[in-house]
């Protein structure tokens, strides 16, 4: 459990930060979160003296680990020239053609901050291209922290939607339509009724904010021949999946292209980043050659670009993804044993280097279908590997991460953890 140097910490942020965190996620570790010292490859050490296997890895950007040297030899080269500029820079221009080669050749890049902006400037660029208004989303799918996709279903999974948040005016809301993951249905029934209205489809192709949840077979390719029947646009949101799943991301691995791409997280190599990309066609819309409206102090920053530059580099060479994706089959095989070993009901979902357990016998292939996993089992989980030294998400409904410097020495350590980590679960009468 965290210590008394974390606990210290934390009374003293309930202060001044609201709930004692600057991101909600952060105080779901009980019953307080611990604080950082530093961190560096597959470890964060924290204040209170404790070494631990990090799979967050800052959920989810941090592919090459902790404090990767290459990628800090660029930062600080990067320092000594400065580090805001307020003019264009030539590194950006370099990151943005290796965006380009593996998302939309021959096409255009522009740079924002957060994941949030990527998703926002997404659905205005498509709003402004179509000249329409609605956009679908699915249910349980998290693209940032915007009034348009901060939106549920309630009871009207396929129907306009309603806020999630006070301060999201339901006039806003209403520009949302909400329907199933993985359910082409009831895409279709929106299309039938809304579609000449619709700008825009947007899609984690792997749902990351709700576990891992992958597409079905199909799904994805229909959103794309849907999208095209009726003119909108399909947005693929791989701010988590892009440069995770290879270096085409997503679309790649599943051979389905988007209209446009949101990317954010990995591509930033742990700097704050979010990235549209799209056909110049599209992208031309943006402002100053087009009236789409985009623009930000911080837009490409040249710190950040240099961290986005050096981490893909490194990406190229293969082996993170080797180390990475050996090391999420391992620790998925582990679980696997263990939830026969102990004969409780569980779900496994895996896709390269990002997996998560579900406490359920059902198969989980939406949102929906996460919320009914005994997340009391999960977090209890949690606190046991937490215990031994090992980071997970400590909420059910966010993934499990593996990277390129998880290799089998850590993962022969993680699976010691998990072992203990189940003997204790039974013996608390949990599984």
């Amino acid at each position: 459990m965290p210590g008394s140097r974390s606990k210290e910490l934390y009374e003293k942020a309930l202060s001044i930060f609201p709930g004692g965190v600057n991101s909600p996620v952060r105080a779901a570790v009980k019953p307080y979160p611990f604080y950082v010292e530093r961190a560096e490859g597959p470890y964060i050490y924290t204040v209170d003296g404790e070494k631990l296997i990090d799979y967050v890895l800052a959920y989810g950007p941090l592919f090459l680990g902790h404090k990767h040297p290459r990628v800090l030899e660029a930062v600080r080269e990067q320092l000594e020239k400065g580090w805001l500029y307020g003019a264009p820079y030539e590194l950006e221009i370099k990151l943005a053609e290796k965006i380009l080669k593996y998302y939309h050749p021959g096409g255009m890049v522009r740079f924002v901050n957060t994941g949030t902006e990527a998703t926002m400037t997404a659905i205005r660029l498509a709003r402004g291209v179509t000249g329409r208004d609605l956009v679908v989303k699915f249910q349980g799918c998290y693209h940032g922290a915007h009034d348009a996709v901060l939106v549920g279903a309630g009871s009207a999974a396929a129907e306009y939607g309603v806020p999630m948040s006070k301060g999201v005016p339901s006039d806003v809301a209403k520009l949302t339509l909400v329907a199933k993951y993985n359910d082409l249905e009831s895409v279709e029934k929106i299309m039938r009724k809304h579609g000449e209205k619709v700008a825009a489809v947007i899609v984690e192709p792997v749902v990351g904010n709700a576990g891992v949840i992958p597409p079905k077979p199909g799904f994805l390719q229909g959103l794309r021949e849907l999208t095209k029947t009726y003119g909108a646009l399909l947005i693929m949101d791989e701010v988590i999946t892009g440069f995770r799943l290879g270096l085409g991301g997503a679309q790649e691995y599943y051979g389905v292209k988007g209209d446009i791409t949101t990317l954010g997280k990995i591509v930033g190599g742990g700097m704050p980043i979010g990235v549209v990309a799209a056909s110049k066609e599209v992208m031309k819309e943006l402002t100053p050659s087009g009236k789409v409206f985009n623009a930000g102090t911080f837009n490409a920053h040249p710190v950040t670009m240099a961290a986005g530059l050096a981490t893909i580099e490194v990406l190229e060479t293969g082996e993170p993804y080797k180390v990475a994706n050996n090391a999420a089959k391992t620790l998925v095989e582990t679980l696997g044993d263990l939830v026969k070993r102990y004969g409780i009901e569980a779900t496994i979902n895996h896709v390269e280097s990002m997996f998560q357990i579900f406490f359920t016998g059902n198969e989980v292939a939406s949102p929906e279908d996460a919320q009914k996993s005994k997340k009391e089992v999960y977090v209890a989980l949690h606190e046991e590997l937490l215990k031994r030294g090992v980071f997970i998400a400590p909420s059910q409904m966010e993934a499990v991460f593996t990277s390129g410097v998880h290799s089998e020495d850590v993962v022969e350590e993680t699976k010691k953890a998990l072992e203990e980590s189940f003997k204790a679960l039974r013996e608390r009468g949990l599984i």
